[in-house]
């Protein structure tokens, strides 16, 4: 009787194991709206990296005679003013940053920023120019399955020369992607945002009397609509 109680137990307890394990693996499904079905494990899975941190720092600052790295913490306050220039707003209070130097001149600033593309986040580093002007864009890590477009130079080329005073619009200031279309509203945004941490943590040091470029509420409800916050 024991050793039937003792299998009935056992029994349970695996069968309890297997429900819970189809549970989560279903609660841990992606429902594609596009595609009209659920991501398979290999799209849910899918992790493309292009660059380390570093290697995409030197493509930012090619002629630099020192690249180093700068973990950037806000205030409260510095977070809060950020949130209202660009838009939206996000998670993060520290961000890592690259300096390029020449003879002690700063040559620029290199931010790496994680914003959710269509399903998951993407991870990629904007290049500002000490007047302000975004040098470069490149894709680190690529995750999803489709739409990977984003990181050809012939596309990431578009944000180049851009300032805090664009809007930085697809079908506007940027030419949309087939497809991609979250991940190039995406990248505008973390741009964007880029944009004003460069002009808010080092360039305003420079001119004190700078304006504050702050986004409307069109704008900031239209960015928090497509980025989900």
């Amino acid at each position: 009787m024991f050793h039937r109680i003792l299998t009935i137990l056992l029994l349970n307890t695996i069968l309890s194991l297997v429900l819970t394990s189809g549970v989560q693996a279903q609660d841990q499904q992606i429902w594609d709206k596009d595609l009209n079905r659920f991501l398979t494990p290999q799209e849910m899975g899918q992790e493309d990296v292009y660059l380390t941190p570093e290697d995409a720092a030197k493509l930012m600052f090619p002629k630099s005679d020192s690249i180093r790295p700068e973990v950037i913490t806000l205030t409260k306050d510095q977070k809060r003013l950020i949130e209202e220039r660009i838009g939206w707003h996000f998670p993060e209070t520290t961000f890592d940053c690259f300096i390029g130097e020449t003879k002690g001149t700063v040559d620029g600033w290199a931010f790496i920023q994680n914003t959710i593309g269509k399903h998951k986040p993407m991870t990629y580093m904007v290049g500002v120019a000490p007047d302000g002007e975004v040098t470069h864009v490149e894709i680190l890590v690529y995750r999803e399955s489709r739409g990977s477009e984003v990181r050809k130079a012939r596309f990431n080329y578009q944000y180049e020369g851009k300032t805090v005073h664009d809007p930085i619009r697809i079908n506007r200031d940027i030419i949309n992607i087939s497809g991609a279309t979250m991940s190039v509203r995406s990248m505008s945004a973390g741009v964007k945002r880029a944009l004003v941490l460069a002009d808010e943590l080092y360039l305003k040091s420079q001119s004190k009397s700078a304006p504050i470029n702050t986004a409307s509420r069109t704008d900031k409800a239209l960015w928090e609509s497509l980025l989900g916050f």
